[in-house]
């Protein structure tokens, strides 16, 4: 394609947008607006799968021994729990200990012991890590059975909870997705069908004197493209600047929280933005000119 036609094609876009100002503005609008939705919610749903992975992976099961049992009882559960498969890391805890953490917990509520005396309730226990997030259940049950074991509990009911809202956030983002990007390919395509409307002649002139069919559509498919990409530049702008504010205050008061950082996220998710928002624009100039071109 020579440069001259690709000049000829762009400069008839860019008078078709001029031309069509407000139709134009509510194309970008809408297409922004739906990008940006769409980059919210793929924000927050990244965020949540990272966020449950990292407590996964620190979750551990708590092996609560049962009162009266020898030091020679408790070494020898603890050396069975450390050859069950898939167990990377036994800890044992004395109650001495347990009371310490549990007072530390406390903190200048250690007044609430005072009834206790020198009464210590707690359990002597394990702290018991596995080499898989998915052994944690297994082999927690199989710890269980233990001759000496009370109890085994871990934290996979928390997981389960923030992996059903994943789930819930990614069912609704998508169901709104699909009817913001509906709604951005029909005002994208009613502003290029009003073009090619007010063009029937002039592209009917054209036709006859032998242009072919992609030397018309060029200029309605640039325009197109222009609307979409113009609307997922907004977008990307928007939401890396909320990030980033967003992630900074975060990291000032809550620095625990494991969000993703915002280099190279945020770029990726921005190339991704623009690359469908130019991809919605020329789908809608594709939907209009496919009824239109036979003028």
């Amino acid at each position: 394609m020579k440069i001259r036609t690709v000049e000829y094609f762009v400069r008839e876009a860019v008078v078709s947008l001029r031309r069509n100002g407000l139709m134009s503005f509510a194309s970008v609008s809408t297409v922004a607006l739906s990008l940006l939705i769409l980059g919210i919610f793929l924000i927050l749903v990244l965020n949540l799968n990272n966020m449950a992975s990292m407590l996964e992976s620190q979750v551990q099961i708590t092996v609560y021994l049962n009162d009266g049992l020898s030091d020679l009882e408790m070494r020898e559960t603890g050396t069975r729990i450390s050859k069950m498969q898939g167990v990377s890391q036994v800890m044992f805890i004395s109650k001495d200990e347990a009371m310490e953490r549990f007072k530390d917990r406390l903190g200048d509520q250690q007044s609430l012991l005072t009834a206790l005396g020198d009464t210590n309730p707690l359990p002597n226990a394990f702290e018991v890590k596995v080499d898989r997030p998915e052994r944690v259940k297994s082999t927690a049950q199989a710890i269980s059975q233990l001759h000496g074991v009370e109890n085994a509990k871990f934290g996979q009911e928390v997981i389960e909870q923030l992996f059903t809202l994943t789930k819930m956030v990614r069912i609704f983002g998508l169901i709104l997705i699909v009817f913001l990007a509906l709604a951005a390919l029909f005002i994208i395509s009613n502003t290029i069908r009003l073009t090619v409307f007010a063009r029937r002649k002039e592209i009917g002139i054209m036709k006859y004197v032998g242009a072919t069919d992609w030397f018309i559509r060029w200029p309605f498919l640039i325009e197109g493209m222009i609307l979409g990409f113009g609307g997922a530049l907004i977008a990307v702008v928007i939401l890396g600047q909320t990030y980033s504010a967003i992630t900074q205050q975060i990291y000032a008061s809550m620095a625990f929280l494991p969000l993703i950082p915002e280099n190279p996220f945020i770029h990726n998710i921005s190339l991704m933005l623009v690359l469908v928002g130019t991809a919605i624009g020329a789908l809608g100039s594709t939907i209009s000119l496919k009824r239109f071109m036979k003028v």
